[in-house]
């Protein structure tokens, strides 16, 4: 019998290559996606993606969505009390993994796993250590596509980037940047690739700077 395992889901490139990884897994089944949306924008909490583009990017990969929403300014006690409650149920229905895109964050995936442990739930991590450089490229010759929607204004050369694609081009210009961006640098959003059953179509809007991140709005 196979482990019933949810994802925790941003609509990005490391959600994407942890989705792909866990349905290459004959032991796993992927029941759900799980997403917190910012209620008061309508938003992917860190991405910054539409709920609306969210839901049908997650119905072209033929996965259930569950959406948490958060407050517009929460803190940390009250964001894992939130968390935690919206995920117990999940052990009555036989389901008590949930696997995240985290690759090399020792602190994030102590937070996750020391959370979880208090309800009786195990992380699962199928992109841990593995080389993020191998990563991208592999995401790239896979067939996956992806746009970046946000770069941190720090690295003030990718922000040429923000609405191109994640592509060759993109990883020939990194340096001192990780290729996938695990500490924040930039963020995607996936439209193609082997899991969706036809792209997602997308506009993109204007470019905006906020909080330290060029972002550019999809809709």
């Amino acid at each position: 019998m196979r482990e019933k395992v949810i994802l925790s889901f941003s609509g990005g490139k490391d959600s994407i290559l942890a989705l792909y990884n866990l349905k290459k897994d004959r032991k796993i089944k992927v029941v759900s996606l799980f997403t917190t949306i910012n209620n008061y924008y309508k938003r992917v909490s860190i991405q910054g993606i539409r709920e609306t583009l969210l839901k049908k990017q997650a119905k072209l990969l033929n996965t259930p969505l569950k959406i948490v929403y958060l407050p517009q300014r929460v803190n940390n006690k009250e964001y894992q009390k939130i968390m935690l409650k919206n995920l117990k149920p999940y052990l009555k229905w036989g389901i008590n993994s949930v696997a995240f895109g985290d690759i090399f964050l020792e602190d994030v995936r102590r937070y996750r796993t020391e959370n979880l442990s208090k309800i009786g739930i195990k992380a699962l991590f199928p992109l841990w250590r593995k080389d993020t450089k191998n990563l991208a490229q592999g995401f790239i010759r896979l067939g996956f596509k992806a746009k970046i929607i946000s770069v941190n204004s720090s690295y003030k050369r990718l922000t040429k980037f923000v609405g191109k694609d994640f592509d060759k081009v993109f990883l020939a210009e990194i340096k001192n940047v990780d290729p996938c961006g695990e500490r924040g640098e930039f963020h995607t959003l996936v439209y193609d690739g082997p899991l969706f059953k036809q792209p997602l179509k997308f506009k993109l809007g204007k470019k905006i700077l906020k909080n330290g991140n060029y972002y550019i709005d999809c809709f």
